[in-house]
């Protein structure tokens, strides 16, 4: 841990800012911190001299490992209140770790970063129009059998890897749009958390093993410092936001926050191609 003698006052505190927001925001609004976390830790990284394409992988692979822990942190929470359907975790969970596998440990390697880039505006863009329309499903529309489950959990886990995210703003639409109330497709999401980040975070080391590091603190394509700090703030974060959820409106805040998310992709991409 040599590392940990290069870590300036500046950089402490960025990084505990963007975990406390990025937990807090977690547990108010029941969305994975990577929409937030990758833009933000893109330009963190990037600042300390690492070109900007790969500070778009290091930021997103960090961003996913965080969810290896953060994600049980609201597992158990949601299971307490009974919000987790655990037959739609047993049908998803195996075409996760699958696409995960593939999304982190080979696409991953292979695409350019400032693809990468455009990859993530795009989903954070397609993620920001659903919280903005807030579209109802059909109503005889159903949860796909188990085939079409295992299908589904691929797409979810392989774009998951890809752009760093815990899967909710691919799962929770996907289960809605299936008829599955929100509140169990929230809690079923965060169970999901777990195989995502543990299968795309092993890809990410398999695919970053012979890198040097770029800088102090870096393991392939994983920023250590920026896993250690936010993990730990937005592990104690989260649970004030999800106490806040219950007295104000969060309706309008997903909306402010959409727009919030389309800020920053169009930001990112300005950074990673300006």
């Amino acid at each position: 841990m040599n590392w940990l003698g290069s870590l300036g006052p500046a950089l402490i505190l960025e990084l505990l800012a963007l975990g406390i927001t990025a937990g807090f925001l977690a547990g108010l609004l029941g969305i994975g911190g990577g929409m937030l976390m990758v833009p933000f830790l893109t330009f963190i990284v990037s600042a300390r001299g690492v070109e900007p394409a790969l500070a778009v992988k290091m930021a997103v692979a960090t961003s996913m490992a965080t969810i290896l822990f953060t994600s049980l942190s609201s597992l158990r929470a949601h299971h307490r209140h009974g919000a987790v359907r655990w037959d739609l975790v047993r049908g998803l969970a195996p075409g996760i770790v699958l696409g995960g596998l593939a999304g982190g440990g080979g696409i991953f390697a292979l695409i350019k970063g400032q693809g990468l880039a455009v990859l993530f505006a795009a989903f954070v863009g397609f993620s920001a129009v659903q919280m903005l329309l807030d579209r109802k499903p059909s109503p005889s529309r159903q949860m796909p059998g188990w085939a079409g489950q295992a299908a589904a959990g691929g797409g979810i886990g392989l774009m998951s890897g890809l752009v760093g995210a815990g899967g909710a703003f691919v799962s929770v639409p996907f289960m809605v749009w299936c008829n599955v109330p929100l509140r169990n497709a929230v809690g079923t999401s965060a169970a999901l958390g777990f195989p995502i980040a543990m299968a795309s975070t092993l890809g990410y080391l398999i695919a970053g093993w012979s890198l040097p590091p770029s800088v102090p603190g870096a393991f392939g394509y994983l920023y250590l410092p920026a896993l250690v700090i936010i993990t730990l703030a937005s592990v104690m974060l989260a649970p004030l936001g999800a106490r806040t959820a219950h007295r104000i409106d969060v309706k309008s805040l997903r909306k402010l926050f959409a727009l919030l998310l389309l800020a920053l992709a169009a930001t990112m991409l300005y950074r990673v191609f300006g």
